[in-house]
């Protein structure tokens, strides 16, 4: 694909500017075609209304098809083109670049057309002293919509031109005045004004071209960031990782894991229709993301009636164990108030384990998930197995009573127990 600038589009974020582009162009294009369309419905008013009173200032008969006549074709012009970028913006078209640049001589050349047809009927002073000469400017304050400092530029330089080619023919005829270095000065200016004003529209234009190209790096990098840690990343966590241009490659973290399992699932699930199952666990799981994500958590993954949290990773966190505490105790505790209120909530088993594992990209070059990998990630979901054994809904390793020490609140040490792939035995906490 060709961007605006004739340069190949080579990612995603150049792509979606080259898409805003012709869309800000369809809308400077529309806004054209509605201001033409009412100058022209009311000078042709007008014309058709008071024609008695424009033969006073004219020269010779003039009709009042004549607006329809000059300005119509450049309607019809500006109506063309805005169907054309319709359907580039629709992907059905890929417009030169080359072709903006026509489009604005094009375009600037009107105000001209008028001054040179009304230059037949009426003389200079009423030609340069009426609106035409200023529906230059109508199409300089357009061009900011062009998000290209070339366009504007050129519309003023082609604006300036146009009025002084329009000038210089007409002004023969008024030589005969009193002071004609006076009236040259006085086109100059006006001219000279037509050139400045393209440049501050070109800049304007730059500096909004500017802002687009940031925003849409900015959406391309938080796209990126919730591609790479999954969909539940909290919006909270998504603008510190773009603020603190966090690295998603392997390195070892500090971290807290939360291992959480629906208790009974496989029964509940093959007494229902797979539709009310999956309706069932996105209500389950509704409030418990809530609370992992209030606490700085991510979820990792889900295990089918269950889920993996992180806490401390991607972004560092001297409070992991506490966060991932704190939000199983939330899950819980909202839980126990549903269960009061009536309601069944799911029953669930919590295991919670803090260490040093390897956190970053694992997968293929096709496909990569953001995950951690180690002994801190087995022994949290160790640990959620024994709540079954153990009667409990949420178990703790002795590393995360470590880390809370007095915080840690009200917690029964239930001794070492046996775990799989363990030689010897692991302390664990009971807080529930």
């Amino acid at each position: 694909m060709l961007g605006v600038t004739g340069l190949e589009v080579v990612d995603d974020t150049n792509t979606a500017l080259y898409v805003e582009t012709l869309r800000s162009e369809r809308l400077r294009i529309g806004v054209l075609a509605v201001v033409l369309a009412a100058i022209l419905a009311i000078v042709s008013a007008i014309f058709a209304i008071f024609n008695d009173g424009i033969q006073y200032f004219a020269s010779k008969p003039v009709g009042p098809e004549l607006p329809v006549y000059v300005i119509g074709p450049f309607l019809l012009y500006e109506t063309a083109v805005f169907f054309l970028l319709s359907r580039a913006v629709a992907g059905k078209l890929r417009p030169p670049a080359f072709a903006r640049y026509v489009n604005a001589v094009v375009e600037t050349s009107l105000p001209s057309v008028i001054l040179l047809v009304a230059s037949t009927y009426t003389e200079p002073a009423v030609i340069f002293g009426g609106w035409p000469s200023l529906l230059y400017f109508v199409f300089i304050i357009a061009a900011t919509l062009r998000l290209n400092f070339a366009l504007p530029l050129l519309t003023g330089v082609s604006s300036a031109a146009g009025y002084m080619a329009v000038a210089a023919y007409v002004l023969p005829l008024s030589m005969a005045a009193s002071n004609p270095v006076e009236t040259v000065l006085y086109h100059l200016s006006r001219a000279f004004i037509m050139l400045v004003a393209g440049v501050v529209a070109g800049l304007v234009s730059l500096r909004l071209r500017r802002t687009l190209v940031r925003v849409n790096e900015q959406n391309a990098a938080r796209e990126r960031v919730t591609s790479l840690f999954g969909q539940h990343v909290s919006p909270a966590v998504v603008e510190r990782l773009l603020d603190e241009n966090s690295s998603a490659e392997g390195e070892v973290s500090q971290i807290c894991v939360m291992f959480l399992d629906i208790r009974d699932f496989t029964s509940f699930a093959r007494q229902r229709p797979p539709r009310e199952v999956v309706d069932y666990l996105n209500r389950s799981f509704a409030f418990m993301i809530e609370a992992v994500e209030r606490h700085h958590g991510i979820i990792n993954k889900f295990l089918g009636d269950g889920f993996m949290a992180i806490f401390g990773a991607p972004l560092a966190s001297a409070d992991a164990a506490a966060e991932a505490v704190a939000a199983s105790r939330e899950i819980l505790a909202e839980i126990d108030a549903r269960a009061a209120a009536g309601g069944q909530p799911p029953r669930v088993g919590i295991g919670l384990h803090a260490g040093p594992a390897v956190t970053g990209n694992i997968g293929s070059p096709r496909r990569k998930e953001f995950t951690a990998i180690g002994d801190t990630v087995n022994l949290a979901a160790r640990l959620e197995q024994l709540n079954k054994e153990h009667g409990s809904r949420l178990l703790v390793s002795d590393a995360v009573a470590k880390a809370l020490g007095p915080a840690l609140g009200p917690a029964v040490l239930i001794g070492s127990v046996t775990v799989k792939g363990y030689a010897e035995p692991v302390p664990a906490w009971r807080l529930d």
